[in-house]
């Protein structure tokens, strides 16, 4: 029973990913509006007939969802049931389900009636929390049979003021990174880092801010990420969680980073843009994963 709900978890979680990467790939390919104003049918049809590219991506996009929203349910039902006993079970099992229906109905909404940008920008944060939850819940189930031993993971103040800031901190790098694809600023500045545009250095108009908002934003992130793998290395040695789990996240970020400077420098290649949000849902996976282990060090080292 327990190893069909770890094939589940696994599933849900491949699901939520696919979930990010397809919301992007409408996003990045203008298919928002490949079914037209017409939600949860296409064009007002069950079957359309007048077949485009940007209606097959946006009708897949749906279907996906769709079906991984069904996977996040049953996942959550049989987890409630089966580990309920674990204290962050049923938190994740709700906050899995509530942000997936939730971005489920801004994009139902952008449908029908249309957003601002600055709305839509949501809806890919929204979606991650959704991801981030169904990632530690999976974490949780394979947790079960060898259950990792809080008790021998101190995480002092210092430690645990860079895990929530910097956790905190990237849903704003995310949100800026979102807006930049929806206000279609991605390639409002020709040139990486700056914004020169063979004119001032400062940005001239809403555009190159958003745009030059998220690079400072995205830098920022980058160093302090490098700054925290530094502290790990530094005095973290013995705690490999800790130790490997930073290490890990600068290489996420760096990937990051480069993915952001290649889509300018491709002028917008879609399989570097869809990397680039890979590269940010697993980032925030990891950081997800710290809190939970802040969480549960603070529990039992006040």
């Amino acid at each position: 029973m327990r190893r069909s709900l770890k094939w589940l978890a696994v599933a849900t979680t491949i699901g939520m990913i696919l979930i990010l990467l397809g919301g992007a790939l409408v996003t990045k390919t203008n298919s928002g509006m490949g079914c037209g104003r017409s939600w949860p049918l296409c064009n007002g049809q069950f079957l359309p007939t007048d077949i485009t590219i940007e209606l097959v991506i946006e009708l897949a996009h749906r279907l996906v969802s769709g079906v991984v929203g069904f996977l996040v349910l049953i996942l959550s039902i049989w987890s409630w049931k089966e580990i309920g006993h674990i204290r962050e079970t049923k938190f994740l099992s709700f906050i899995s389900l509530f942000f997936l229906i939730l971005q489920g109905l801004i994009g139902a909404a952008a449908v029908v009636w249309g957003q601002s940008g600055f709305v839509l920008a949501l809806h890919f944060g929204i979606s991650l929390i959704s991801f981030a939850a169904v990632f530690l819940l999976t974490l949780l189930i394979f947790e079960i049979d060898k259950k990792f031993d809080a008790e021998k993971l101190i995480i002092d103040k210092r430690m645990g003021f860079h895990i929530i800031g910097v956790s905190i901190y990237s849903y704003l790098v995310i949100y800026t990174g979102a807006l930049v694809r929806h206000t279609k600023s991605s390639l409002v500045c020709r040139d990486w880092p700056l914004c020169l545009n063979d004119g001032p250095i400062l940005p001239s108009n809403m555009y190159e801010w958003v745009q030059m908002g998220h690079r400072a934003a995205a830098g920022f992130i980058f160093i302090w990420i490098g700054y925290i793998t530094y502290l790990s290395i530094r005095h973290y040695k013995h705690q490999r969680v800790l130790y490997w789990g930073w290490i890990i996240s600068f290489i996420l970020v760096c990937l990051q980073v480069t993915a952001g400077a290649f889509i300018i420098i491709t002028r917008l290649n879609l399989y570097v843009a869809l990397m680039h949000a890979f590269f940010i849902t697993c980032l925030f996976g990891v950081l997800s994963y710290f809190l939970l282990l802040y969480s549960r060090s603070r529990k039992y080292h006040p």
